[in-house]
């Protein structure tokens, strides 16, 4: 039994444990008296820029809303926060969403928050590097499983028919370790989100060589779920949410300065140098900030066949269950969204 299955299978056990054992001019909505949208994000991070902006712009303030956001400190630590009734919203990986239904808590998605599984490649100036193929007999520097750091690239090479296990070998590191890896020698490759891939560019000497998630088309990264009972019980607070990250997507695409100075407040020991040259990698062919809130299906089924693909789904549960885009479609039509 290899340490990575061992790895998964403790991963889905662990979440099981926990969902079992708790079982711009926005049009302004109405409401008897102000609501505060409590959100549990997984940790601080940049692919949920639109969240962010939402809050930072006022969005919420102009739907009515007030807004109250604490980290939860793990990508599976959202789940607890909204069986608990600590927290309203999860911004987190969707398929979080998809092993809490499987453990008996009814979770549905309403709103895109990153469409794009985004990590990226980073190598020494000159590497060649055309596809996952390449990853062949070399060691790439990744965060420790589950992160998608390891996951994405273990994905891409069974894609591309080798042996993930076999054929490349892993250098799974601590946060802030894989950079250096690569500059000193020990990692052909470093597989990295953002903020690591412009820290990587501005400050190690490294290239982005590949973009991983581009490859693979557009995909529901992260998402906001929420409790079925919530869209039944608080359609307006539901609502509300949807339209204050419809008006922040929007804000990020007519005006991409808004991301820096809004990534410059979120994040103020990031170098602004680091925090301009991620920037275009946030609006590329298929955009890490998503245009709209909506699900699509082939956004949905792309990022199930990578989680599945992963070993990280405790059950392959199917779109028309998990996603309710009636709230993200009425704030698209209400911005006039795209």
């Amino acid at each position: 039994m290899t340490q990575s299955y061992m790895d998964r299978r403790s991963f889905l056990y662990a979440l099981g444990g926990s969902a079992g054992a708790l079982g711009l001019g926005m049009p302004r909505r109405a409401f008897a008296q102000q609501q505060t949208a409590r959100i549990s994000e997984a940790i601080h991070l940049g692919l949920y820029m639109p969240l962010y902006t939402a809050i930072n712009k006022g969005f919420f303030e102009e739907q009515g809303l007030g807004s109250s956001l604490k980290s939860a400190g793990g990508i599976a630590q959202p789940v607890p926060a909204l069986l608990s009734d600590s927290a309203d919203f999860a911004v987190t990986g969707t398929g979080m969403s998809i092993n809490a239904t499987a453990e008996g808590a009814q979770m549905v998605n309403i709103a895109k928050i990153a469409g794009q599984i985004s990590v990226f490649v980073l190598a020494k100036p000159g590497t060649t590097f055309n596809g996952p193929e390449d990853f062949e007999g070399k060691t790439v520097a990744t965060l420790k499983y589950p992160s998608n750091t390891y996951t994405t690239p273990y994905y891409a090479i069974k894609q591309a028919g080798l042996d993930p296990e076999a054929d490349v070998n892993y250098l799974q590191l601590p946060f802030g370790a894989q950079l250096q890896a690569v500059a000193d020698g020990r990692a052909d490759f470093a597989t990295v989100f953002e903020w690591d891939a412009s820290i990587g560019t501005t400050q190690f000497d490294l290239e982005v060589v590949y973009a991983l998630g581009e490859a693979l088309g557009p995909a529901v990264f992260s998402s906001t779920f929420v409790t079925k009972t919530l869209t039944e019980e608080n359609p307006d607070l539901v609502q509300g949410y949807c339209n204050a990250i419809a008006g922040a997507e929007k804000l990020l695409h007519e005006d991409e300065q808004v991301f820096v100075d809004v990534a410059t407040t979120e994040f103020p020991t990031v170098d602004p140098a680091v925090i301009e040259a991620a920037r275009p990698r946030f609006f590329g062919k298929v955009p890490i900030v998503p245009r709209n809130p909506i699900i699509s299906e082939q956004e949905w089924d792309t990022l199930i066949a990578h989680e599945d693909g992963v070993g990280t789904l405790r059950a392959d549960l199917p779109y028309e269950q998990m996603v309710d885009n009636s709230f993200a479609e009425k704030a698209t039509e209400e911005f006039g969204l795209s």
